[in-house]
């Protein structure tokens, strides 16, 4: 105790001492800054932005140097816009053309079966055909997990 106060009542005094001991700040500063934060940011400039607003992306993929074999985005939207011709593969939507592009046969192994479906889905999974395709892809894959799920049935009997 200093002078018959407890510490924390000595602090509070001497805290508003201070704050009537400052003078109020001047009005001549408009708005809030903070120094020195305006030089640590680099600004994009008229020349660095691409056309559409899309600089942040662009810059994006030139720090990829492994994944060149990403499409960029300002052309990815162009290739969509241009639907291209459909794959002769994915006009075979009836269930014996699946069957038969799918290749089960009675001697197939769970092994094997798991290795035709992966194998099918590299090619038809609707994920890796155009979006104008998705629907035929679907109806594929559909059918040929249906015939795998019913051979590994067959086979865990």
């Amino acid at each position: 105790m200093l002078l018959g106060q407890s510490l924390f009542q000595s602090v509070v005094d001497r805290l508003t001492r201070e704050n009537t001991e400052t003078p109020e700040p001047s009005t001549a500063e408009t708005g809030f800054r903070i120094r020195g934060l305006n030089s640590s940011f680099v600004k994009p400039t008229e020349n660095s932005a691409a056309p559409g607003g899309r600089w942040a992306e662009d810059h994006y993929l030139d720090f990829m140097p492994d994944r060149a074999d990403l499409p960029h985005p300002a052309t990815q939207n162009r290739q969509q816009d241009a639907i291209p011709d459909m794959p002769a593969h994915l006009k075979r939507l009836s269930a014996a053309e699946i069957a038969e592009d799918l290749g089960l046969s009675d001697n197939d192994t769970s092994e094997n079966l798991h290795a035709k479906r992966r194998a099918y889905a590299l090619h038809n999974h609707p994920d890796r055909v155009h979006p104008a395709f998705h629907a035929a892809a679907h109806h594929r894959m559909t059918l040929a997990n249906q015939m795998i799920d019913r051979a590994l049935k067959r086979l865990s009997r």
